[in-house]
């Protein structure tokens, strides 16, 4: 087992690997797909094409974020753990939101979407043994393992569950003893 304390990536999706709890990465990716879709079920429908501000994603874009940046760290994966040597591009998460067409899209078929999406990557990422979630490859010019890619997938998740809860149902998430604990924030009075 390739635990995440084991994972190389770039410094900048440290923050992504941290926002989780556990150091096993199948528990990681079941656990973080277990309650994202909780959190799924939990958002109300007039909040999908919600915006907490100005410029900034509705709801249901940034799920289409989270499937399109996960089919992008999976497919970095699968080239990888093939070693397969070319270098991967980077993405332009922005580029890709304008052009993904979310709004036009059903809510249920982009949450059916993510499901099919992380069953089928949990699947490929079960079948890796720890030679291959040890490979390395570059991607956007930087190196990073597949084991790092997959932690990367449930932390990005995380990430925005986060963003969810406290900049979009308004509530207010803390962390005790290693684990998330949410509340809803008292309104002014």
């Amino acid at each position: 087992m390739v635990s995440r304390k084991e994972v190389t990536v770039p410094d900048f999706y440290t923050t992504y690997i941290n926002a989780l709890q556990e150091d096993d990465l199948q528990e990681a990716l079941a656990n973080n797909t277990r309650r994202f879709r909780k959190l799924l079920k939990q958002i109300p429908h007039k909040k999908i094409n919600y915006a907490y501000a100005e410029g900034k994603w509705t709801i249901k874009e940034l799920l289409q974020h989270i499937i399109d940046a996960e089919r992008v760290f999976i497919y970095r994966a699968l080239t990888f753990a093939r070693q397969d040597p070319a270098p991967l591009p980077g993405f332009d998460e922005n580029t890709w939101a304008i052009t993904a067409k979310a709004p036009k899209r059903k809510w249920n078929e982009l949450v059916d979407e993510f499901k099919a999406l992380r069953s089928a990557n949990e699947l490929f990422l079960n079948s890796l043994d720890d030679d291959q979630l040890r490979q390395t490859g570059s991607a956007n010019n930087n190196t990073i393992s597949v084991a790092g890619l997959a932690f990367v997938c449930a932390g990005h998740v995380a990430h925005h569950m986060r963003i969810i809860r406290e900049r979009y149902l308004g509530e207010q998430v803390v962390a005790e003893k290693g684990k998330t604990v949410k509340k809803k924030k008292k309104g002014k009075k």
